[in-house]
C-alpha cells in the first residue's frame, strides 16, 4: 500500500485494507463475474429425426440459443419425414425480462463499485464532510442489496425455465415427424449450464456482500457515530457536578465572620447610638456613645464570648 500511495500521491490506499473498501472492491469484482456468465452465455442442443425414409432422415439439427434468452425468437428447421419438405420451428418461452434484469443490476453494482472505490481513495475527506456521502452510501448499499436478492431469484427461476424450454426431449415434441409412428427422434446432447448455474451462485454471493457491507457503511454515518456524541447532559452533569466539590463548602465560606453579627442584626446600638460598622476581625462592643466597658450586644453566636476593650 505505501507504493501504491507513493505511485499516486493524492489517493490514501489504506482504505482498502478495511472491511469497507476491501468488500467494494469483491462487490466490483463479483459483479463482473455475474453479469459476464449471464450475458456472455450461448448454448446450443442437438436432436436427430431418423424417418422411415432414411432419405428425408435429418441425423444432426443444431439449435443455438443465448442470453437474452428469446427462445420465442429461436428458429431450426426439421425434416416432415414426406419428401424431402423442412418445416420451420420455434423455441418455446420469452425468459429475457429476468435475465436482463440480472445483467442490468450487475453493471449498476459493477458501476457503483467502482466509483464508491475511487472516492474511498481520493477523496475520503469530501466524503466525510458533512454526512452526506455515508448517508447516500449507505441507502445505495441497501437497495442493492435488496436488488440483488430479487433480481437472483427471479434469474434462479427463469434459468430453470430455459432449462425446460431447451431440453432435447422437450424440443423433439415441437417436430410433427415425431409424433408419427415408424419416425425416431432423440437428443444428441444438451445444453452445457455451468456457465449460467455459476451466474445465480454469483447473484446470491453479491447479495451476501452487499448486505453484510450494510453495517460498515452505517458504521460511517452521523445515525451511527452520533450515538456516543448523543449524551449532552453527560457533559453538563460532569461540569456542573465540579461546582459541587467539598472545596466550595468548606472554610473559610462557611465560617465566621461571614455568617456572624453583625450582618444579621439591627444597625441601631441598645442605647440609641449608631453602630460603628465591624471589620472582619474587629473586636465587637464600640458604640458612638462611647459606652466603653459594657459588654457589646453583638456578641458572636457559635463563637467565644467577645469582651469591650478597656481604658
Amino acid at each position: 500500500m505505501e507504493t501504491a500511495n507513493q505511485i499516486v500521491p493524492g489517493g490514501s490506499f489504506e482504505v482498502l485494507k478495511l472491511p469497507l473498501g476491501f468488500i467494494r472492491v469483491l462487490e466490483w469484482l463479483f459483479a463482473i463475474f455475474a453479469f459476464a456468465t449471464c450475458g456472455g452465455y450461448s448454448g446450443q442442443l442437438r436432436v436427430s429425426v431418423d424417418c422411415i425414409n432414411k432419405a428425408d432422415s435429418n441425423l444432426s439439427i443444431g439449435i443455438n440459443f443465448g442470453y437474452p434468452f428469446r427462445l420465442h425468437q429461436v428458429s431450426f428447421e426439421a425434416p416432415v419425414c414426406e419428401g424431402r419438405a423442412q418445416e420451420r420451428l420455434y423455441l418455446v418461452g420469452d425468459f429475457s425480462s429476468s435475465a436482463q434484469f440480472f445483467v442490468t443490476i450487475a453493471v449498476l453494482s459493477f458501476l457503483y463499485s467502482l466509483l464508491a472505490t475511487v472516492i474511498y481513495i481520493f477523496y475520503q475527506n469530501k466524503y466525510r464532510e458533512n454526512n452526506r456521502g455515508p448517508l447516500v452510501d449507505f441507502i445505495v448499499t441497501v437497495v442493492f442489496s435488496f436488488m440483488w436478492l430479487v433480481s437472483s431469484s427471479a434469474w434462479a427461476k427463469g434459468l430453470s425455465d430455459v432449462k425446460v424450454a431447451t431440453d432435447p426431449d422437450e424440443v423433439v415434441l415441437l417436430m410433427s415427424a415425431c409424433k408419427v409412428q415408424g419416425n425416431k427422434c432423440g437428443s444428441i446432447y444438451g445444453p452445457i449450464w455451468s456457465g449460467l448455474n455459476t451466474s445465480v451462485v454469483f447473484g446470491y454471493l453479491n447479495f451476501v456482500l452487499w448486505a453484510g457491507n450494510i453495517w460498515f457503511v452505517f458504521k460511517e454515518t452521523g445515525w451511527h457515530k452520533g450515538g456516543p456524541r448523543g449524551y449532552p447532559g453527560g457533559t453538563v452533569e460532569k461540569q456542573s457536578t465540579g461546582f459541587n466539590q467539598p472545596a466550595y463548602n468548606q472554610p473559610p465560606y462557611n465560617q465566621p465572620p461571614y455568617n456572624q453579627p453583625p450582618y444579621n442584626q439591627p444597625p441601631y446600638s441598645p442605647g440609641g447610638g449608631f453602630s460603628q460598622p465591624l471589620g472582619y476581625n474587629q473586636p465587637v462592643g464600640f458604640s458612638s456613645q462611647g459606652d466603653l466597658g459594657q459588654p457589646s450586644d453583638y456578641s458572636q453566636v457559635g463563637g467565644p464570648t467577645s469582651y469591650s476593650n478597656q481604658m
